[in-house]
């Protein structure tokens, strides 16, 4: 079952202790990149949901769910291999809420101040429009409930440990 009931405070606490005893970098993604990654990265099919136009394939929300979260992975995938990036629970990002800029962005981090964090991908009682890709909602990132979870993205360091092999092989 995915995570729930945790504010954006208690991941952050959860990914220090990961990512000490493990020795790599977790985090939670930005906006960008969840939207990124629920859409289906360059392999998008255009989808409204995360891998389909029909929501209950991909989704636990208000019709299929029976009220509560399910197993991850009950569901179709999208793309990428994704399961439950529409439905389940909102998930944190790392992102304070805020309007986006006009301009077009490339991989934008959002606003660098705010009271409260941007959730994504809807949850187990949302309807169909809140479970699109593109909606957003925000929390006061000190508040929590049972429809709130959070799904880790994690620095790729292969390019750190190729360039300090380099630099092994150069001494």
């Amino acid at each position: 079952l995915p995570v729930e009931n945790v504010t954006w405070d208690d991941v952050q606490v959860f990914l220090q202790r990961l990512n000490a005893k493990t020795g790599k970098n977790y985090r939670l993604p930005t906006e960008a990149e969840w939207e990124y990654a629920a859409r289906g990265g360059q392999q998008s099919r255009q989808t409204q949901f995360a891998g389909s136009f029909e929501l209950e394939s991909v989704a636990w929300c208000s019709t299929n769910s029976e009220n509560t979260t399910h197993n991850v992975g009950g569901r179709q995938p999208n793309e990428l291999g994704l399961y439950d990036m529409s439905g389940n629970v909102w998930e944190w990002c790392s992102d304070y809420y805020g309007t986006y800029p006009a301009d077009k962005q490339t991989n934008p981090t959002g606003v660098k101040k705010g009271s409260a964090r941007v959730l994504r991908g809807g949850c187990y009682a949302a309807i169909g429009r809140q479970c699109r890709v593109a909606t957003r909602k925000s929390l006061f990132q000190g508040g929590k409930d049972y429809m709130t979870g959070f799904r880790l993205a994690m620095d790729d360091d292969r390019e750190t440990r190729a360039a300090a092999a380099a630099q092994q092989q150069h001494r």
